[in-house]
């Protein structure tokens, strides 16, 4: 029972890390109908930012708040300067120019700070709980982690669904020509949701980076985790992205502790198989439009 409790802990706190990374994706999505696959990239370059700003300062906080702010600065240059010229061509040219930035960053990142792996310093101890005098594979590190994922998340929800400027980049992603008939800026929307996406992205970046180490491709496998997470709860939807992430988290966890960590990568495949058939757009897609 106490083994089952720490897989399930352990699941939970490594789902949300994933859930954060399917939210950057289905912000991107929502806003521009474009799958970034240079998201894990992003965030990786903005963690090595953070953890340059807290050698610097020796504060977390400052890095903290370093990395978000990269994030956007980041989202936006990217759709300004290489997303914009190809958004009205054919999809496949989206994913070609998301792929590229995945190479440059890496390669980037590289000649900036190395390809050695570095550690990353968590927010809290990541020193389990102590109850009933046994110690849980739970700690306040993976709580603040649960806790932050769960706030971006409903205020991602929040701004989607109760704001005027979250209706208008859905409206921008939905149906640019009508939208821009009806007064909305959508260059900026794009640029907004792409900003904001790349700030999301790296709250997953220095959540993770304590456990997999800081390197140009040792978030590769994160991007992989977050993207099954996207696409189980339905791209769409900011409550499918924590949903498919914790769901993913637990599965992975359990094969991993119960059988090998070598099985992990087939269960997400198998999972996210068994989901596609059963329900092809996630489990939190919207129901289709009438046909007229």
């Amino acid at each position: 029972m106490h083994r089952f409790l720490d897989l399930t802990l352990n699941g939970v706190s490594s789902g949300m890390i994933y859930a954060a990374v399917a939210l950057a994706l289905v912000l991107i999505w929502r806003a521009t109908r474009i799958v970034n696959f240079a998201q894990g990239a992003m965030l990786m370059f903005t963690t090595f930012i953070a953890s340059w700003a807290i050698d610097r300062t020796g504060s977390y906080v400052v890095g903290f708040v370093v990395a978000l702010a990269a994030g956007l600065v980041i989202g936006a240059i990217a759709e300004r300067v290489l997303v914009r010229p190809v958004e009205g061509g054919p999809p496949l040219n989206a994913v070609i120019v998301t792929l590229g930035l995945l190479v440059l960053l890496e390669a980037l990142a590289g000649m900036i700070w190395g390809n050695i792996p570095r550690s990353f310093p968590p927010a809290f101890t990541i020193r389990g709980f102590d109850v009933g005098g046994s110690r849980l594979l739970f700690s306040p590190f993976d709580l603040f982690t649960v806790g932050a994922v769960l706030v971006v998340a409903v205020g991602l929800g929040l701004f989607f669904t109760r704001t005027n400027l979250g209706l208008r980049l859905r409206a921008s992603a939905f149906d640019p020509e009508v939208s821009r008939l009806l007064g909305v800026r959508v260059s900026r929307m794009l640029t907004l949701g792409w900003a904001l996406a790349a700030a999301a992205g790296s709250l997953a970046g220095v959540l993770v980076a304590p456990a997999v180490e800081l390197g140009p491709t040792n978030f590769d496998v994160v991007l992989v985790y977050g993207f099954t997470a996207a696409v189980l709860g339905g791209l769409d939807s900011p409550t499918g992205a924590v949903t498919g992430g914790v769901v993913l988290g637990l599965v992975l966890s359990y094969v991993s502790g119960y059988e090998s960590s070598a099985l992990v990568p087939l269960a997400s495949l198998v999972l996210l198989i068994a989901v596609l058939m059963v329900r092809p757009g996630g489990l939190f897609s919207h129901a289709a439009a009438r046909r007229v």
